[in-house]
């Protein structure tokens, strides 16, 4: 009897990028959306928050217990779906920090309010790599830097979203309103990919998961494969032991891992310092609270539109240069953000365009890493 192999790496490196497909994007695409909201939602709530409570700005370290929390959950999480698998470490973290967020809007108190930030942190870490890494896995090898790019421009809408809902709801209803609105979403979002979220086919495969699951999965990517009962799957990847963070320096891929550490490190310090310091800052320029929610709005969208910008020059000019331009772009925005006597409409077309060169060499850091 002759034995059907299909090698599902090049059976969805040869695929069209079909409905199966998009509806995979649009719930990675979702969970980042609220992933980033929750996550940026801070720097709205502070001015508002530490006015009420009468103390002193604590804004820095709250956003930094909840990075810390963000960088462990990424850590942990990640290595944790390379044993169980994709789908159900998005799914549980989806929840769980759906209702950490619900909790957030609890407090009482600063300590309360670093404890629960750095404990949803974990749960929010856990969903950029790996909604990323699903969406690559799912993505034609012609088009995956485009679906990667689009898919994780989620985090970054999420984040200019939060500062739409954070200037309508505060002024109405206070700072709590926003936590609760943002740990309710995620919830239905939750259910949503429970009911349809697939898991990564390579995954299933390299864990020798049943045939019939992987069958099955795989004909709604690439109808046209032929599954039959005697049918050997295989990935053009080898299943390997040991630490995973540790591999990422075997190979020959240590100088490379170590740069691109250091890009996203350097660049991720711009990009979260401004997203927690800009609605403060400009409050503390004398610009009114919507204003000033505003100005961390336009930061925000300026990100959205940068990541989507920059997805057709990366293909037809590499990552190197278009890089480059963001960063050093970027720079001279940064720099002008400092300079006195910007005019309110000044300083939006700036931070706009600050927005614009982070996000986007963030978005295309995260594609080259994959």
């Amino acid at each position: 009897m002759t034995t059907n192999t299909i090698n599902i790496t090049e059976a969805i490196d040869n695929s069209q990028v079909r409905s199966f497909q998009i509806g995979v994007f649009i719930l990675c695409g979702l969970c980042l959306i609220m992933d980033g909201f929750d996550v940026q939602a801070w720097g709205y709530v502070a001015p508002s928050l530490f006015t009420e409570w009468g103390i002193a700005s604590a804004a820095g370290r709250v956003a930094s217990v909840t990075l810390v929390g963000v960088l462990i959950g990424s850590l942990l999480f990640s290595m944790l779906a390379d044993l169980i698998g994709r789908r159900p470490v998005l799914i549980g973290a989806t929840f769980y920090f759906s209702v950490l967020t619900l909790i957030t809007a609890q407090v009482t108190t600063l300590d309360q309010l670093l404890a629960i930030r750095f404990i949803g942190g974990l749960g929010l870490g856990a969903i950029m790599p790996n909604a990323v890494a699903l969406v690559s896995e799912y993505s034609p090898k012609r088009s995956r830097v485009t679906a990667m790019l689009v898919v994780s421009n989620g985090f970054t809408i999420g984040a200019a979203v939060a500062g739409f809902v954070a200037t309508f709801l505060i002024p109405r209803f206070g700072w709590r309103s926003v936590f609760y609105f943002g740990g309710t979403v995620p919830l239905v979002i939750g259910l949503i990919m429970f009911a349809a979220l697939p898991e990564s086919l390579q995954f299933l495969t390299l864990k020798k998961r049943g045939a019939g699951v992987i069958g099955r999965w795989l004909a709604r990517a690439e109808p046209s494969v032929v599954v039959t009962p005697g049918t050997v799957f295989m990935v053009n990847e080898e299943k390997k032991g040991g630490v995973p963070l540790i591999t990422l320096f075997h190979d020959g891929r240590a100088v490379g891992t170590l740069l691109l550490w250091a890009m996203q490190f350097l660049n991720l310090i711009n990009l979260y310092m401004l997203s927690t310091w800009l609605p403060t800052i400009a409050r503390g320029m004398g610009m009114a609270t919507t204003a000033a929610l505003m100005v961390g709005t336009m930061f925000q969208l300026g990100g959205v539109i940068g990541t989507i910008a920059i997805g057709k020059p990366i293909d037809k000019y590499g990552f190197f240069g278009v890089l480059t331009a963001c960063f050093a772009g970027a720079a001279v925005m940064i720099a002008l953000i400092g300079q006195p006597g910007l005019t309110a409409s000044v300083l939006y077309v700036v931070v706009f365009l600050t927005g614009f060169g982070i996000f986007a060499g963030q978005a295309g850091n995260n594609a080259a890493a994959a």
